[in-house]
C-alpha cells in the first residue's frame, strides 16, 4: 500500500463521512457546510489520481456555484435557519436516509476498489484529453446542468417574491382603514 493509497483512502473516508452528516443534520445551513466538505473531499480524490485539471473544475463548479446557489436558496426563500418541527422529518427517516447512504457508499466502494487482482495501471491523463472528452462528449450533459441551475435560481428568486395570504387581523385592519379614509 503506497502514500497515494492511504491519501486516497483518507479523502474518500472524509468525502463518504461529511457525505452521511449532510443528509442527517436537521440544520438546513450546516447540511450547506457538510456538502462544501464532500465536495471539497472529491476534489482531493482527483488531485490524489493525478486529475488536477479535474480536481480545479470540481472545486470551482461544485463548490464554487452549487453551494452558493443552495445557500441563495436558502436565504431568498426565507427558509428557517434552525430546526423547524413543520417540515423536520422522523428519526426513522433520518435512519434510513443513513442506511441507505451507507449502503451506496458500500456498493460503490465494492465496485470500484477490487478486492483481489493486480494493480490496476494509472492512466495519467493530459488537460487536453479531459477537454475533448469535457466539451466533446460531455457538453450536452453540462449544459442541461447549467439550465437547470438556472432554473433553480429563477424559481427562488420566484418563490422569494411571492405575497403571503393575509391574516384576518390584518383584513379587518386594511377594512377599518378603508372605512376611515372615506
Amino acid at each position: 500500500m503506497t502514500a497515494l493509497d492511504v491519501a486516497f483512502a483518507a479523502a474518500g473516508l472524509i468525502t463518504a463521512a461529511s457525505g452521511l452528516l449532510a443528509v442527517t443534520t436537521r440544520h438546513l445551513v450546516h447540511a450547506a457546510l457538510w456538502l462544501v466538505v464532500c465536495l471539497g473531499g472529491v476534489a482531493g480524490c482527483y488531485l490524489v489520481l493525478g486529475a488536477e485539471f479535474v480536481a480545479l473544475v470540481q472545486l470551482l463548479v461544485y463548490v464554487g456555484a452549487i453551494v452558493v446557489l443552495v445557500l441563495f436558496a436558502l436565504m431568498l426563500t426565507r427558509a428557517p435557519i434552525g430546526p423547524n418541527r413543520e417540515i423536520s422529518t422522523s428519526r426513522l427517516h433520518r435512519v434510513l436516509a443513513a442506511l441507505l447512504g451507507a449502503g451506496v457508499t458500500v456498493l460503490l466502494a465494492a465496485a470500484l476498489l477490487p478486492i483481489a487482482g493486480p494493480p490496476v495501471e494509472r492512466h495519467v491523463s493530459s488537460t487536453t484529453e479531459v477537454a475533448q472528452q469535457l466539451f466533446g462528449t460531455w457538453v450536452w450533459p453540462f449544459e442541461v446542468l447549467s439550465l437547470l441551475l438556472l432554473v433553480a435560481l429563477v424559481a427562488a428568486m420566484a418563490v422569494s417574491r411571492m405575497t403571503r395570504p393575509v391574516q384576518a387581523d390584518d383584513e379587518a385592519g386594511a377594512e377599518r382603514e378603508a372605512r376611515e379614509s372615506a
